[in-house]
């Protein structure tokens, strides 16, 4: 098990990755981990995540109120929508909410995710729906994600970003990763006329592989 530097240390390096990536643009971006039913850590408000090293990683509680953070960092005020998420979802234990350019192309232009245009994508996303447009540190934004959290693992924020959890740091920027490669792909097969979109018969079928994998995580495929 890890302890708590390390899970600053790793934090600090998703940060490098999901800037270096172009993933983030100067001080966006946040992500979180949770230690137990009570204690957070999360990244701070106002520096860029590609430069972070340990001591600026901030400790809050179960409703976004800091129990650590040394002098001149202060946690992300995106802390309520990450909350929001470890109350809905026990089996999350990181969170990450980036801008690449892909995935945030399609929640600015008010398009989901959510066609089955490769096995891949079919199997370990099932779709990023798309939240409601909200106004960033305010409680819609938990609000508007709510309605998704107990089917899909990723979602969009509309006219704003990317959000993925899951049951590691790491496994959640995976996920990003993955969010923004099918993004990518849809918007590419658009420009030579449009995706072919695989057969709800082959769906199911890639329905049937990811329940027999038991992966972690939630996915329309388990609604059945």
């Amino acid at each position: 098990m890890k302890t708590e530097l390390e899970m600053k240390q790793e934090m600090c390096e998703i940060g490098r990755r999901v800037y270096n990536r172009g993933m983030v643009a100067a001080n966006d971006g946040n992500f979180s981990v949770k230690l137990n039913e009570h204690e957070f850590l999360c990244t701070p408000t106002g520096v860029s995540k590609g430069f972070m090293t340990p001591e600026f990683i901030c400790k809050v509680n179960e409703k976004g109120e800091v129990l650590e953070a040394n002098e001149g960092f202060r946690p992300s005020s995106e802390v309520k929508m990450h909350m929001r998420i470890y109350e809905q979802r026990p089996d999350v234990n990181a969170v990450v909410h980036a801008h690449p350019m892909y995935a945030t192309t399609f929640a600015i232009a008010g398009r989901a995710l959510m066609e089955p245009i490769m096995p891949e994508a079919a199997i370990f996303l099932g779709g990023v729906p798309l939240a409601r447009y909200a106004t960033p540190s305010t409680m819609e934004v938990p609000d508007s994600i709510q309605e998704y959290l107990q089917d899909y693992d990723a979602v969009l924020l509309e006219n704003h970003g990317a959000l993925t959890f899951s049951d590691t740091l790491l496994n959640a920027y995976y996920r990003m990763e993955s969010v923004e490669f099918y993004a990518r792909l849809m918007y590419q097969a658009e420009m030579l006329g449009g995706p072919k979109i695989i057969p709800p018969e082959k769906v199911e079928e890639l329905y049937e592989i990811r329940r027999n994998m038991n992966l972690p995580g939630k996915h329309p495929a388990m609604k059945k």
